[in-house]
């Protein structure tokens, strides 16, 4: 019996560990590409690895409830509106005919949404809390956002958490939190690495 349970044990151990290497392989094999769109258009690879992982956990085939498509639910009206100011003709006319297709390629689909990213990113690039603007507007669109950001007057600008106390659809404000929660647990996996891998381990 003993003999039994330790193959078990070890069995159950072998299972994890390669259901772990999966689980990695298939979070991170979009990296390269997420790292060169989010140089492309200065956006912070790490937020849009997050959006990934929430809106989609890499899948390049999920449809979304109002029409999104692809690792990054990119809606159509965004694609199409990536290509009229981007893309050359033959792209136009594809995203035009065949939009789904497009969206579907998951390095198309991670660049327009990088292009989309930038946007808000210009849009807010000197307010407090950044990031939660860039997600309020990628969910709920950025008129949503801007409303939500709008102040008095002569008011100073909402900080994060003011900002998201704003969002008056509670999915989205789920959304930004959730979003946030995990690109600041990816920050700070990371400056741990980099502090383990430079200083000496005590």
């Amino acid at each position: 019996m003993k003999r039994l349970a330790v193959i078990i044990l070890i069995a159950l151990i072998v299972i994890g560990c390669g259901l772990y290497a999966l689980d990695q392989y298939w979070i991170h094999r979009y990296d390269a590409v997420i790292a060169r769109e989010s140089a492309r258009y200065h956006v912070d690879p790490d937020l849009v690895w997050s959006i990934a992982y929430e809106e989609s956990y890499f899948r390049s085939w999920k449809n979304g409830r109002d029409g999104e498509i692809g690792i990054m639910q990119v809606t159509p009206d965004v694609a199409r509106d990536w290509a009229s100011g981007n893309a050359n003709a033959t792209m136009q006319q594809r995203t035009a005919t065949e939009v789904d297709r497009v969206l579907r390629d998951p390095e198309r689909n991670i660049q327009i949404a990088c292009w989309y990213l930038q946007k808000a990113s210009e849009e807010y690039r000197d307010l407090p809390g950044r990031e939660a603007r860039m997600l309020a507007a990628y969910n709920a669109g950025p008129r949503r956002a801007a409303d939500w950001n709008r102040v008095e007057t002569g008011g100073r600008p909402f900080n994060e958490e003011e900002f998201i106390a704003r969002i008056d659809i509670p999915s989205t404000r789920a959304y930004v939190t959730s979003i946030l929660n995990r690109y600041r647990r990816v920050k700070s996996a990371k400056n741990s690495s980099f502090m383990g891998a430079v200083l000496p381990v005590r």
